[in-house]
């Protein structure tokens, strides 16, 4: 009897530590992380670092706004350098499909088209014979149409104290760049905005009432089927090729389609502002963060 015991309990055992084997295995291989990779500083002498937005050759460009700059990551030899000074205390940022950056510029509460010559367009002055709040974040869908949050974050460099808008929303820029009309409304402070490659999905951070939403991008470019994904806000914003949600402020938070959180890269920051994917093969995980701007290797690239 106790013998049969013994040999049920080393079948047992080696089942479970078998079984332990292959789910370490599946775990290692199914990881968005690359195998021992951890965030690496490489440049801490800024004072707030934002909106990160990834070229075609996989050079990062990111916002110094205390310091009026956008500051260029180079893919080819990891360096840095100023891009444009001053920038019009940009914040967000994201390429279109002609190579130009368009710029969430705070100074004036404008959005900016700044082309490769550094000629600036603006873009977005108002809406409704009024100043926007502050265009904060942005994502371009594939017909060259702009996506905006606009909450209200009072500025030093600011002279008003309120905001002209009477509300804090989503904006869509048409793709001729002639109409301007709201597309979401009901937020407490939108901010984190990204969308699907396929052109279906719209997600938003609405980081005032701690809640991040999916909507379903229509032909016409409106938002229907407001559903939450997560119960968590965000700063900014970005996807991985697996469709992977990646939100931001106590370090980077990855959620799967379902809303299900998946994983939590710790950043030694008061807070992680933002995130995209950079680097020649877009694999690195480029996060702003305070006074510092971080490099993750990953087993996944960006889904763009």
């Amino acid at each position: 009897m106790s013998l049969v015991k013994i040999s049920c309990s080393r079948q047992v055992f080696g089942l479970l530590f078998l079984v332990g084997v292959c789910f370490s295995a599946t775990s290692q291989e199914n990881s968005i992380i690359a195998e021992d990779a951890k965030p690496v500083l490489i440049a801490s002498a800024y004072e707030f670092t934002e909106g990160p937005a990834t070229d075609k050759e996989g050079n990062v460009y990111f916002t110094d706004q205390p310091n009026d700059q956008i500051i260029k990551w180079s893919a080819s030899d990891n360096t840095l350098e100023v891009f444009l000074k001053p920038s019009g205390r940009s914040n967000g940022l994201y390429f279109d499909h002609d190579g130009n950056l368009i710029a969430c510029a705070d100074e004036k509460n404008e959005l900016w088209r700044i082309d490769k010559q550094k000629n600036i367009t603006v873009l977005v002055n108002g809406f409704d014979h009024k100043k926007m709040n502050g265009p904060n974040d942005l994502w371009i869908d594939s017909k060259g149409g702009i996506y905006l949050t606009d909450p209200f974050y009072k500025r030093t460099w600011w002279n008003h104290e309120t905001t002209e808008q009477e509300s804090e929303r989503v904006y869509y820029l048409s793709p001729d760049k002639k109409d301007l009309r709201i597309v979401a409304d009901g937020f407490v402070r939108p901010n984190g905005i990204i969308g699907t490659p396929d052109g279906k999905t719209l997600y938003i951070a609405d980081i005032g009432d701690k809640k991040t939403y999916s909507y379903t991008i229509n032909e016409d470019s409106s938002l229907t089927d407001k559903k939450l994904f997560t119960a968590m806000g965000s700063d900014g914003m970005t996807l991985d090729n697996q469709g992977n949600v990646y939100l931001t402020g106590d370090g980077v938070t990855v959620f799967n389609v379902e809303g299900e959180q998946i994983q939590h890269i710790p950043i030694n920051q008061k807070w992680t502002a933002n995130v995209t994917f950079g680097g020649k093969d877009k694999n690195k995980l480029f996060i702003t963060a305070m006074n510092s701007v971080y490099l993750l290797d990953m087993n996944v690239t960006s889904a763009y």
